[in-house]
């Protein structure tokens, strides 16, 4: 049963499972449940996704019942009319808190302008050598970005040399092999945990949380990082 965390007459939100696909990909033939078909059959009406989270990444994604709600919400997340936050998990020690303006190409290598800003909550040393180093150091960040380019803190992060443990595409795969080995983890972790957005039917404004999932959190308790 996917987590449920917010309902109404034309949206519902869910608190995504990292690993677990929208919907049906070519890219990705080896998956076999999609939260798109998962919750239409937990609550026995259509719904539609109104914007995207990769694969691996948890946390909320907003759906519509209905074809006017859906389009509206396109709008709001085509025009940066929502505000998202996401709480990730780098690599080294990040600066206390960063710009990140660094354009991104699209598929047809067109250039667009990306923009994300971020804090670092939390930073922690731990008492495994990693390469030639003693310890090995990571930071526990939260993003807000302010475009929603293709994988745009996957690529920022890995811009800024800090890229999100768990990242196969963007990210050091020494560091995902360390982790497989040390502490047998698989996930990215990055995860969606609020979002803002206007109602498209009454004008209000939603303000969404979503918690973390055990694998991050299991990450989190043994480098003694506390939310």
């Amino acid at each position: 049963m996917l987590e449920i965390i917010y309902e109404d007459e034309h949206l519902i939100a869910i608190n995504k499972p990292h690993g677990l696909l929208v919907h049906q990909s070519s890219i990705a033939r080896d998956a076999t449940e999609f939260a798109l078909q998962m919750l239409r059959d937990q609550v026995g009406k259509h719904v539609s996704p109104v914007h995207r989270l990769d694969r691996k990444t948890s946390g909320i994604l907003l759906f519509a019942f209905d074809k006017e709600s859906e389009i509206a919400m396109h709008q709001q997340f085509m025009n940066a009319a929502t505000e998202k936050k996401y709480l990730a998990i780098l690599r080294g020690f990040t600066p206390d808190e960063m710009d990140i303006d660094y354009p991104l190409a699209k598929e047809n290598g067109t250039m667009q302008d990306a923009f994300t800003s971020f804090k670092t909550l939390q930073k922690a040393e731990v008492d495994v050598a990693f390469g030639k180093h003693a310890t090995s150091r990571y930071s526990l960040v939260e993003a807000t970005p302010k475009t929603g380019r293709m994988h745009q803190l996957r690529r920022h992060f890995s811009h800024i040399l800090h890229p999100i443990i768990g990242d196969r595409t963007h990210g050091c795969n020494k560091q995902n092999k360390f982790f497989l080995e040390q502490w047998n983890m698989t996930t990215m972790l990055l995860h969606a945990s609020e979002l803002k957005f206007i109602h498209p039917k009454n004008q209000k404004e939603i303000h969404l949380k979503a918690g973390l999932h055990d694998e991050f959190k299991r990450v989190m308790d043994f480098m003694k990082m506390k939310l």
